[in-house]
């Protein structure tokens, strides 16, 4: 579900469900040849330990490094919607760590749009090449001082971005689905640095870099803690905050990695 009828506030959609298809981001003007996106196959040793013989800090490893982003998609359960509605009334009463202003975040408002913002949330905030004049930075550019929800609104009307997403949807390995309603949702991962305080202007508390989570649905960017070792933190909290409070096993990640892909 990319957001509940109840979420949703305008956005000449629905538009088509996006698979996990980072095919999407090279159309939208990433090159290829500087970033690229790759699987991720394994969060604990419990979970994934007889896949044949290789451990989870193997499969990790696997991932090419640096790693600038991480794209989750997962099952919206009862549970988690509750759980969601309650830290967002937390945050906008009492506040949560100050989160870096540079970050780029923009509200959801186009039903089953979600895989278009989490890769549009992992770009935007990674130091990624685009092409000159592509459909991203044109879109960058625009956005530049503009709120949330005005950002939405320049996605809504931007049609090249409708048909990016739709050409990918329709080029996934499934079926288009007649029914556009889907309980699958896109959220992403990203680090941003501790922003400076007003008072002194250094960081806030401990540590240098803040593990963030991105999704259009929430009140806006969430503050996940400390990071120093990026995927492993983005692994621990999945599986401690998402994976563990359900049984349903419809969950897959992609990495935003530096360089061309070595496929």
């Amino acid at each position: 579900m990319a957001e509940t009828q109840s979420d949703s506030k305008s956005g000449g959609g629905p538009w088509i469900p996006l698979e996990s298809n980072p095919e999407w981001a090279v159309k939208a003007g990433l090159v290829a040849s500087q970033a690229h996106f790759e699987d991720i196959y394994g969060l604990d040793n419990e979970a994934l330990s007889d896949i044949r013989g290789v451990n989870v800090l193997q499969l990790l490893g696997m991932v090419t490094e640096p790693v600038k982003a991480v794209i989750l998609l997962f099952p919206i359960t009862n549970p988690y919607e509750q759980k969601r509605r309650e830290e967002d009334l937390r945050i906008a009463r009492e506040g949560q760590h100050p989160i870096d202003p540079t970050v780029f975040w923009m509200k959801q408002t186009i039903s089953n749009a979600c895989g278009t913002m989490a890769l549009l949330h992992a770009l935007v905030n990674s130091d990624v090449t685009f092409a000159p004049e592509s459909p991203i930075e044109k879109f960058i550019d625009v956005c530049k001082d503009k709120t949330p929800e005005e950002r939405a609104k320049i996605l809504e009307s931007t049609q090249l971005f409708a048909d990016i997403h739709e050409d990918a949807a329709s080029g996934g390995q499934t079926s288009v689905p007649t029914d556009l309603h889907t309980d699958l949702h896109f959220t992403c991962f990203v680090r941003a640095p501790n922003p400076p305080s007003r008072e002194t202007g250094q960081a806030v508390g401990p540590g240098g870099m803040r593990l963030l989570e991105l999704d259009g649905r929430r009140v806006g960017p969430i503050d996940r803690g400390e990071s120093t070792e990026f995927l492993k933190d983005v692994a621990k909290f999945v599986r401690n905050s998402y994976v563990a409070y359900t049984a349903n096993l419809n969950f897959s990640m992609i990495a935003l990695c530096g360089g061309p892909s070595v496929e």
